[in-house]
């Protein structure tokens, strides 16, 4: 059985007794309990972060649950606690040798669609904090914020973060029951999107600032490699958010204790067989898109929008519909936007020939954003906010890698970057002149 100690970090307003169950299981598969350290955080306080609270975590290691310095440990996450554990390990990379194994249940790993509502004053009421004092009814504002999809906490973690070597994702296929379920969302489990979950993800850059026409090496498309470790979501069959964690069951504890044996790639691989579902079609496959937009010189881009459409022969186009259905822009920049896609509904496997059309408007006649690729190089002279639009061809991401752009149960990160200049673009601009 593992000797190393299990740090258990729980989710938003919630506290360690959340993990009661989850104790006596492993107890009764034989755990010590001395090595089970169960954290508390405060989350609705609305002055305190997501990395003040890993901060806190790393104190807390050697103070009260007395692990060494350089101690070796596992960790049991649920939902907001995988952002907790994620920011702990990308502020100084020593710390990554000391996680071993990380069991993730249900974790917002990209965040989750309930975080914006949290901050609302409706969000306050049901999930404020309840004690006397300065924070009664504050709901966390700068965790929910971090907690929001789309937001920069998160896009900025998905560059940061390198996490293993051994990871293990599930999350519930149910949502919640009674009041609860009026706020479900399709792909969820009530709280966070199983296409939110995984760790595995695909950065794409859609470059549209250089002239290829002038520049032999500008590339309008750049793929990066998967960020960390392949480690695939596992669906659990009849929990949702909370009875992942309050009512795991005896299959779902079985492959937790296992996961926790893991030591080398052979295991792992036999650890996923065991794993894998045996109806692997029963989920519906949801992608996620967190789409950021920025201009030559790294500042967002607020106003814009991203359709998708084949283009067959003799010029004709057809829209991928629901790709912008489904669109959540982040509330402190809206550069940043996350768009949930339900695969088979698209026909994603069916598609070819596949384009992106970018449009964007500075708000301004003066000034406008532009890019090349397009038929239309500025915006027309009679547009009153300056928007622009262009095409590219993204169909040459099946390259000989086997890139794809659609990939379930996993958030690909797409960056546009656009040029901003005064107009019109070429001869006498509007801004400065003599």
């Amino acid at each position: 059985m593992a000797a190393k100690p299990i740090v258990l970090v729980h989710g938003y307003s919630s506290g360690a007794p959340a993990f009661d169950a989850w104790r006596s299981a492993l107890i009764s598969r034989g755990f010590d309990p001395g090595l089970l350290h169960a954290c508390s955080y405060r989350s609705l306080t609305n002055e305190v972060t997501i990395r003040d609270i890993a901060e806190g975590f790393d104190r807390a290691l050697g103070i009260q649950a007395g692990l060494d310095e350089d101690q070796p440990f596992d960790a049991m996450v649920h939902s907001t606690g995988m952002l907790v554990l994620r920011a702990w390990l990308s502020a100084y990379p020593k710390r990554r040798s000391r996680l071993k194994h990380l069991i993730a249940l249900a974790p917002a790993t990209f965040g989750s669609p309930l975080a914006h509502k949290g901050r609302s004053w409706m969000g306050a009421m049901f999930k404020g904090n309840r004690q006397p004092g300065p924070d009664f009814l504050e709901a966390g504002d700068r965790i929910l914020s971090g907690l929001e999809l789309g937001s920069r906490f998160t896009w900025d973690l998905a560059h940061e973060d390198v996490v293993g070597p051994w990871v293990f994702v599930f999350c519930g296929t149910e949502s919640y029951r009674g009041l609860r379920r009026l706020a479900h969302e399709p792909g969820t489990d009530g709280a966070v999107r199983w296409a939110g979950c995984a760790l595995n993800t695909r950065k794409i850059i859609l470059d549209l600032t250089e002239d290829p026409a002038r520049k032999a090496s500008a590339r309008r498309i750049s793929i990066a490699s998967w960020k960390n470790i392949d480690a695939p979501l596992v669906p659990v069959e009849g929990k949702n958010h909370s009875t992942i964690l309050s009512d795991p069951g005896d299959h779902l504890v079985d492959l937790v204790a296992g996961a926790l044996e893991v030591e080398d790639a052979g295991s792992y691989e036999r650890w996923q067989a065991q794993a894998r579902p045996a109806k692997p079609d029963a989920t519906e496959p949801w992608q996620q898109f967190v789409i950021r937009a920025l201009d030559e010189r790294g500042d967002p881009i607020p106003d814009f929008n991203v359709q998708l459409f084949t283009r067959r022969a003799g010029g004709r186009e057809s829209t991928v519909q629901p790709f912008d259905i489904d669109v959540h822009a982040y509330r402190e920049d809206p550069s940043l936007r996350c768009f949930h896609v339900n695969l088979a509904k698209i026909g994603a496997d069916k598609l070819e020939n596949l384009w992106i059309r970018v449009m964007a408007s500075s708000g301004s006649q003066l000034v406008g954003y532009h890019g090349y690729g397009s038929e239309s190089p500025e915006p027309a002279a009679d547009s009153r906010d300056g928007v622009w639009d262009a095409e590219l061809d993204i169909s040459s991401l099946a390259d000989d890698r086997g890139v794809r752009f659609f990939f379930p149960f996993t958030t690909t990160l797409v960056e546009l970057r656009l040029n901003r200049e005064p107009l019109p673009v070429s001869g006498r601009n509007q801004v400065c002149f003599f």
